[in-house]
This record gives C-alpha cells, structure tokens and sequence, in this order.
C-alpha cells in the first residue's frame, strides 16, 4: 500500500473516532459470540469419549476381598494378558455420612488416593486441592453447586470430613476420595474395606470383550477375591444420556450466536463504508483510482474491525472458560478446554465476513463517476437514503398519527435506509429469540426439577432396611451377614404415630420380569396413596389402586403396548396381571422401569417410607427424633438432602443466563452501530431542525422514536421464533434423554409473560439507541449546520 494510501486510511480511522471505536466493540463482541458459541458446540460432540481417552479412564473397575488377596499380588494382575496400564490398589468403603444441616446424602463410594494422579483414572482437580491429611475429602464434581462447596463439613462415624475439594473422574470410579489411612479409619464392621483395582485392555469396545477381560481377572486371584466389577460401557452409556439433553440447548445457542455474529459484522461494516460516499467521490477527484479508492476504504474497515476481532477471541475466551465449567459439571466429564482450531476459524471468518461487507459498498461507490459520488454524498438522488419513495410515503403517514412532530419524523426514520433498517431488525429479532427461548429454558428445566425423582420431594426417607435389589444382585459385605429388615407394619406405625407427620407412603424396588420382554425390568412398587410421590405423566393417569401398572414410553415402544394394555408382571415367585394406566415421565435411565401397587406382590415388603411433615416442622428435627424411635425397630430415619439433579438444572440456567446476556449486548451493540450512522449521516438535518427551535429532549425523542418501531416490530417477530425454537428444541432434548415431555414442561409461556417478552425487542433497541441520542442531544446548533 502506498503512502497516499496509507495516510487516507490513517486520517479515515483517527477522523471517524466514534464510529471507529463502534465498530471495534461491536465485532468484539459478535467474534467473543462466534467463539463462545462455536467451543459450547465441539465439546457437544462425544463429550465422555473425549474426556475419558483424556483421563485414560478405566475399562473395568474391580473390587477385591483383602482378606483373600493381597496388595503386591493384586499389583501382578496388571500384568494379565491384555491389560495394557493399571493402577491401585486403593482401600475403598461406603460413606454414610451426615452434612452441616443434619440431612444424610446417600451412600457415596470413598476411595483413598494419595493424590488425582495416576496412570489410569487420571482425575482432574476441578476445585480446591487434594486431601493431604486425616479429616480431609474431595468430592466428586457432580456435588458441586448449591448441595456442597469447599469448605463444608460431613461427619461420619463421629470424625467430621472437612471438603477441601471437588474431582472429576470420566470412569465414575469413586464419589469422595481422601488419604488411604482415613479411609481405613473410617471403615467399620458394616463397611468394611475393599480393594479397588483399575485396567486398561487392548480389547475393551464390546460386552463380550469386557466379559473375556473379567474372566482374565478372575483367573489370576484365589477363589472368591474378586467381588465384582463395573465396565466402562455402562458408565459411558449413562453418561451419554446425562449429556444428551444439553447438546440440542447448546447447539441452538451456538447457531443463535454465529449468526447474530455474522448479520452484526455485516451490517457494521457496510454501513460505515456507505455513508463514506462523498468522500471517496473526492479521493477520486484528486485522482485515485477506483482500485485505490476501494483498497483505501476496505482497509479503513479492516483496521477497527481487526482489533476488535483480536479482543473478541481474548474476551470470547475469557467468557467461554465460566461456561465450560459449567458444561462440565452438566456433562460430569474431564476439564474441558477450547479448541485451538476455534480460535483460528473463528477470527479468519470474521475478516472474511468484514471484507466482503466492506468489499461490496466499496466496489460500487468505486464504479461511479467522481461528480456522481460527491453529489451521492452530499444528497442522496431519489431511491437512495432520504429520497427513498418509501421513506417519503411513511413520512406522510406518520405525519398524521396524533404524536409530537419529532416522534413522527423518527418513525418515518427507518425507511430512509432499507437495508439497514433490515440488518438493525435482524439484531433486535435475534436478540429477543434468545430472551424467549432462554426464559422458556430456565421454565422448562425447573418443571422438570420439580416433577423429576418424585421420591426427592418427601422430606424424609425412612429405611426399613434389608436387601434392596435395583438392577442388579445384593452383595453384602464380605464376612457380614444381611441385616434382619425392621417389620413395615411396626414402622409404618410410629411414623403415623410421630407429632409433625403430615403424610407418608411406602416404596421398594425389586428386579421383575414382564412376559414379552427379555432380561430384567426394575420394578417401583407402592404402598398407600403414593399421590405425593407419583411422577409426572405424558398420558394417561397415576395408580390409584391395586391392578394398575405406570409404564415409561421406552416400556411402550419396545413391548408394542398401548395404555388400556395388560402385562403379565412377576416379582420374586409372585405374578400379577396388570394393565397399564399411564406413561410415566423421567422413570428410565439405562433401563426399563416400572410401577405398581405392592398389593399385587403380597410377599414383597416396603424397604423405604416417604414422609411428608407438616409445615413449619423442621426435617432435620424431624428426622433425629423419628430416627431414635424406630432404632429399636431396625430402622433408621434421615433428611432428604437436594439431589445432583438439581445442580444440573442450576448449570444450565446458569449457562442460559450468561448466554442470552451476551447474545443480547451482540444486538444492543448492532442497534448502538446503525444509529450512530444513521445520526452522524443526518447531523445536518438535525442541525436545521435545532435551529427551528426543535429543543434537546425533542432530538432524543427523535432518535428514540427511529428505532422504536424497528423494536416493536422486531418483538413481533422473535416472540413467536422464540416460543417455536423452545418448541422444537425441548423434545429434542427429551428425546436425547429418551423420553417424552409432559405438557407441564412444554407449556412454560402465559399470555402476559410472552407480552412482556415482546417488549424485549423495544428495550434492546431503546437501549442500542441511547447513546447516540444523547450525542444528537449536546450536539451544537452551529457545528451540526456546518457538517456535510
């Protein structure tokens, strides 16, 4: 570039500060959206295959009895024929612990490590530090949020547990980790310790692989050492349907934010180069070519637009760690990171996206004749600009409407620049989607919190205790007997019998089996009026008494079964006929599940009661005093404390919250560009109309009133885009998680909330419009009539 060159596109840059910096922040933003939005997008994909190669998770996680086989021998399986890395063994045991409130969580797994590193399962410290000493844990990530946060306290066993940090482990091989010595501490005749063992095979991607690996293991203890082990398949099957859901939310926000990224990019820079028109009619009077002339200007809107670009990607990379934290926590996989071809894709497209809107305008005012451009700038020719036929019709029209003259001529405003007005509307349309789908979001998601794991919403569980089986064979500890359970009967009693006790009902689970399907289904079996408990439903109605059966729509789609339908149901030695009476929402997670009345299973027991206390009766309370009534019984009583699904919820309305902030400041910024342009172009208009006496609170309405039916107009149409983007994307999600949605999930919006959400569009353009309407204010008299 030549010195002429390089001196019209320095003078063009420093004369123009205002829009010069406008146009900086507002491809700052739109790039940190594009970067922000494009990182939520790659970490959707495969988010535990990623996480778990980056940990070197483990493919089977074993359990050994150490009375039958010790450390250095259970260090030699690693070199078992196919294991290719493993690590342990660590001493493990089952947590019950009690939090600072008095509730109880429930059982967590604790695994003592002397620190998160190791060749298999290398753990990410997401938070605090590492356990060092006695009275030390960290948590696993999943409890991190409103239930715990460093510096909390469990107490178990009489030894309080101070968190000191939070862990992510892709392979879900542990809940709390501490030292090995605490651990042991810890354990007692009921839990005793365990030895943990982690493998890596070189063939592990099926079930029958992981079965040969198992019986590689077994073959190398004594009899009876092995006690059980957990495949990584399982883990990852559960994990990709917790992340599921979340990937369609993120996606619709990723398109949302490119986008407006590319529409707010575009509209800046064309613009600024269109009102540029007399000015290079005179660059080609002093005789620039017209290739000159469009490299000046394309140069000139590359300058601003290329250091906002660099601190979009610094500020899109700031903002987008908060996020990824988040998402983290939602998918409960490994550290989680931009990727690095993000960084480059991202600014190379926002260059590529300014220099073709720059490129355009530049090329056409470059074709016209010098006397053509210099008159174009000066006075728009009719069907441009001021003389556009629409901008003269709309300004008769308004001119009729019973409104002060300023508001009329900012009205009209609009049509004077088609374009423009187009790209103005686009930001604000996108602007206002974003608010509706986030607000229908953040609705939906705390439906389901409340509907979901109905048992949560008692508070207080009851434990008769016994067998539980759940989808899978009760294992008690080696060399303890199965505790004696408490008789329901006497319990059921002194719970009824306990003052604050508001209601309650009786719940178990057992493994059953329904004739026309293969393998096992879990079965949720009720006694008493489990209304409180019941789980939302999609169709059909909740039990109501003995005969009935709740089924989910994954029960209905692989039996081909309809409501209305019988099923043969046999639990234990015991087979009921029953018909199906509703679909359940949110009851499967790997497997089938079903519910029905523990009438129809005589010999089955409740193992757990719900209650519900009565209000202003403290749960904890509550609990303590129920708990040392039914001792005796063989029962034991707790607080229900919030469950993990509620920090999930809490993630994304987190997430959804920062992402409509910053998708609308993208749009409040593209209204801030268009009107700065629009102002700086009709300074001399504005000028002409101070000196009739038009006073500074008139201008701003003036200025108000251009956008203010572009706000209207673009609520009207995001509402509705909005309220459909929530309408598509929530059953996808739903079904990601393979399920339906309930109507009380879907059905989020009411008349006077979607209003109000009508006039998002209104404010994010008033607000866009602010600034330069205080500018158009303070402007004098005397230098508005002196500018061209």
């Amino acid at each position: 570039m030549t010195g002429p060159l390089v001196r019209v596109v320095r003078s063009g840059v420093g004369r123009r500060r205002v829009q010069t910096v406008v146009i900086a922040i507002a491809t700052m933003m739109a790039v940190a959206a594009a970067v922000v939005a494009g990182s939520l997008m790659v970490v959707s994909n495969a988010p535990f295959d990623h996480a778990f190669a980056q940990q070197n998770g483990p493919h089977v996680t074993a359990e050994f009895d150490p009375a039958k086989v010790g450390a250095e021998r259970l260090g030699d399986t690693g070199t078992v024929d196919g294991v290719t890395a493993s690590a342990g063994p660590y001493p493990t045991t089952i947590l019950r612990a009690t939090d600072s409130s008095g509730r109880r969580p429930p059982a967590m797994t604790l695994v003592g490590r002397t620190g998160p590193h190791a060749d298999v399962d290398d753990l990410d410290l997401t938070s605090g530090r590492w356990a060092r000493k006695p009275g030390e844990i960290v948590l696993s990530s999943s409890y991190e949020g409103p239930a715990f946060t460093v510096g909390d306290t469990l107490t178990a066993s009489g030894t309080t547990l101070t968190v000191v940090g939070f862990a992510t482990s892709a392979g879900r091989t542990a809940d709390v980790w501490a030292t090995p010595a605490q651990v042991r501490a810890l354990a007692s005749k009921d839990t005793p310790v365990t030895s943990q063992m982690l493998y890596r095979f070189d063939s592990a991607g099926s079930k029958g692989a992981i079965a040969a690996d198992r019986k590689k293991l077994l073959a190398a203890v004594p009899s009876g050492a092995l006690l059980g082990t957990r495949s990584y398949l399982d883990t990852k099957r559960a994990a990709d349907q917790g992340a599921a859901p979340t990937i369609p939310f993120l996606v619709a926000f990723g398109v949302l934010g490119i986008v407006m990224s590319v529409i707010i990019v575009g509209s800046v820079i064309s613009g600024a180069v269109g009102t540029s028109l007399r000015r290079i009619g005179i660059l080609k009077a002093l005789g620039f070519t017209p290739r000159e002339v469009v490299l000046a200007y394309v140069a000139q809107a590359l300058v601003p637009a290329g250091v906002g670009i660099a601190l979009g990607v610094v500020l899109g990379n700031l903002l987008a760690v908060p996020l990824l934290d988040d998402t983290e926590q939602a998918y409960g996989t490994a550290t989680l990171s931009i990727a690095w071809w993000v960084d480059v894709v991202v600014p190379a497209g926002a260059l590529l996206v300014v220099g073709i809107a720059a490129f355009v305008p530049a090329l056409r005012a470059g074709r016209l004749r010098t006397v053509e451009a210099i008159a174009v700038g000066r006075a728009p020719r009719t069907g441009r600009g001021w003389g556009h036929p629409l901008w003269g019709r709309a300004h008769r029209a308004a001119g009729r409407l019973p409104l002060p003259r300023a508001v009329t001529y900012g009205l009209a405003s609009p049509f004077a620049h088609p374009v423009r007005t187009l790209a103005m509307l686009l930001a604000v349309a996108f602007g206002t989607i974003a608010a509706t789908f986030a607000v229908g979001l953040t609705s939906s998601l705390n439906e389901v919190n409340a509907i979901q794991d109905p048992e949560n919403r008692s508070a207080v569980t009851v434990f008769t205790g016994g067998p539980g089986i759940a989808g899978g064979e009760h294992v008690p500890a080696p060399g303890t007997p199965e505790p004696e359970p408490a008789d329901p009967a006497k319990v059921s009693a002194a719970i009824k019998a306990q003052p604050g006790t508001a209601s309650s009902y009786g719940m178990g689970r057992q493994d059953a089996t329904v004739a026309g399907v293969s393998g096992t289904v879990r079965a949720t079996l009720y006694q008493g009026d489990s209304t409180r408990g019941g789980y939302a439903m999609i169709s059909g109605h909740w039990l109501t008494g003995a005969g009935q059966v709740v089924v989910p729509g994954q029960f209905l789609e692989s039996t081909g079964t309809e409501i209305g339908d019988t099923v043969r149901v046999t639990v234990g030695k015991q087979t009921a006929t029953l018909r199906i009476v509703g679909e359940a929402f949110g009851t499967s997670d790997d497997e089938l599940e079903i519910q029905a009345n523990i009438a129809d299973f005589p010999g089955i027991r409740p193992q757990v009661f719900l209650v519900d206390v009565n209000p202003g009766v403290s749960a904890v309370t509550y609990a303590e005093k129920l708990a040392a009534a039914i001792e005796p019984l063989g029962a034991d009583a707790r607080a229900n404390s919030p469950s993990e699904h509620g920090n999930f919820v809490y993630i994304l309305n987190t997430m959804a919250a920062l992402l409509t902030l910053m998708l609308v400041s993208v749009a409040g910024l593209g209204v801030l560009n268009s009107v700065v342009l629009d102002t700086r172009e009709r300074v001399h208009d504005l000028g002409v109309c101070k000196a009739l006496g038009m006073s500074p609170r008139q201008t701003v309405s003036l200025v108000l009133a251009s956008v203010a039916g572009i706000g209207v107009f673009g609520g009207l149409v995001g509402v509705p885009a909005g309220y459909a983007l929530h309408g598509f994307v929530l059953p996808v999600m739903g079904h990601a998680a393979g399920t339906d949605l309930p109507r009380s999930v879907l059905d989020v919006y009411d008349p006077p909330q979607l209003m109000l959400l009508g006039l998002a569009g209104l404010v994010i353009a008033l607000l866009g419009a602010m600034l330069p309407a205080g500018w158009a204010a303070r402007a004098r008299t005397v230098t508005a009539l002196r500018t061209e």
